[in-house]
């Protein structure tokens, strides 16, 4: 059990974490131009769409009376589709994701923290509502959430691999789903399965060290996941680079076919890569996925 000492020690901890998380977030956030966020569907926004055709159903008060006078068909006045959709967020906090191969790249815990923060200030800013998946962080507005996010994106799971929370997923909304992807497959599998049944399109980020895509590794060689429960030990790491870039492959090419099964769309990031590529990816993929929601 925890003692409270230790319990404040790490709540410090986490909370020194945030400052430069919001600030490196921030400025990244502020390099990608919103534009119009107006969405080209009909429904509840202020600015006119289109005119269509009245149809069994409309209301009296629907109908346009002045561009119905101007023939024998009564036509309604659709306006443009604003409401504020959803998005929910899972970004892996396993043991994995805390790896960097040399001490001038980030973790991939840091580049996918940083992500997503970024887009979800994107997102507040566009009036769009933003939570995590399961039921810890539902969906909001506001800074007051970009700062929950914030700190719940701190925190380290203890496992080397945690599976995607599919938990609550709200009918219809968005998804982000960013990690290394290096634990059971299933996982995955399952949490698109639930979300494609839930009419949820989303954006599938996949987050790696360079090291992990060239395996530069030669002779003696100690692997050891870091949370420390998997290890192996081989005297002509070469050897092994065939078979590792193999499976790798084949992780990608699955994941790429899961996301194309339940409607998502999938992005590989490399931590050696700017920050900023990545956000300007995953912005543009989300938008893609809202025009065809």
């Amino acid at each position: 059990m925890i003692t409270p000492t230790a319990l404040r020690e790490k709540a410090e901890t986490q909370a020194a974490r945030l400052p430069p998380l919001l600030a490196r977030a921030e400025h990244l956030a502020g390099a990608v131009l919103l534009g119009d966020h107006g969405r080209r569907r009909a429904g509840m926004g202020d600015d006119f769409w289109q005119y269509r055709p009245a149809q069994m159903g409309d209301s009296l008060r629907m109908i346009d009376h002045r561009r119905s006078a101007m023939g024998d068909v009564q036509f309604v006045r659709e306006r443009e589709w604003q409401i504020a959709q959803s998005v929910m967020l899972w970004v892996d906090q396993g043991a994995s994701m805390r790896f960097a191969s040399t001490p001038d790249l980030p973790t991939k815990a840091e580049r996918a923290r940083v992500l997503s923060l970024a887009v979800s200030i994107l997102l507040v800013r566009g009036g769009e509502r933003v939570g995590l998946t399961g039921t810890r962080l539902p969906p909001r507005r506001g800074n007051a959430q970009i700062l929950r996010l914030a700190e719940m994106f701190s925190e380290d799971a203890e496992e080397d691999y945690s599976p995607p929370e599919h938990r609550a997923m709200i009918p219809h909304a968005r998804a982000v789903f960013i990690s290394d992807f290096m634990g059971d497959i299933e996982g995955v599998r399952t949490a698109l399965t639930k979300a494609a049944d839930r009419g949820v399109r989303g954006v599938l980020c996949h987050v790696l060290d360079p090291a992990e895509e060239a395996f530069p590794f030669r002779g003696r060689t100690i692997f050891q996941s870091v949370g420390g429960t998997i290890e192996h030990e081989t005297l002509k790491a070469s050897e092994l680079k065939d078979r590792y870039l193999d499976r790798l492959a084949a992780r990608k090419a699955e994941l790429q076919q899961l996301c194309a099964i339940a409607g998502w769309q999938y992005g590989l990031h490399h931590t050696g890569s700017s920050a900023q590529s990545g956000l300007l990816w995953l912005w543009h993929a989300l938008d893609g996925g809202r025009a065809g929601a």
